[in-house]
């Protein structure tokens, strides 16, 4: 796996975890992503609209546009059935990266205290 699929794998799961809470627009995505990560992550809307885009065209997101104030429309996506399944592979596959990499690097850290 690339690092550009590897950070996209991890872009969209971000993405449908915010959105399984609630339906959001683009701008509160990228803001959420920095707030709850304490400002760890930060992800471009250009990046989120890439994802965003290949997500709706999968059918694992949907949009619809919201009048908020008199004049301004925004755009809000929504977590369709398909993304929701897909969101829990993502995790599942997430979970199981991330706890296999901590057990080699706990493992190599045992080793190196051994000596």
């Amino acid at each position: 796996m690339s690092k550009n699929n590897f950070i996209s794998g991890i872009t969209d799961l971000l993405i449908l975890a915010l959105l399984d809470n609630q339906d959001r627009y683009m701008y509160d995505i990228v803001k959420s992503v920095k707030v709850l990560s304490d400002g760890k992550l930060s992800i471009s809307q250009n990046t989120i609209y890439t994802a965003a885009y290949k997500l709706g065209d999968d059918g694992k997101i949907s949009e619809y546009s919201k009048l908020v104030g008199k004049r301004r429309t925004r755009v809000y996506y929504h977590l369709e059935p398909e993304g929701k399944k897909y969101l829990e592979e993502l995790r599942e596959s997430y979970m199981n990266t991330t706890n296999g990499v901590l057990q080699v690097l706990s493992v190599l850290e045992g080793e190196k205290s051994d000596e």
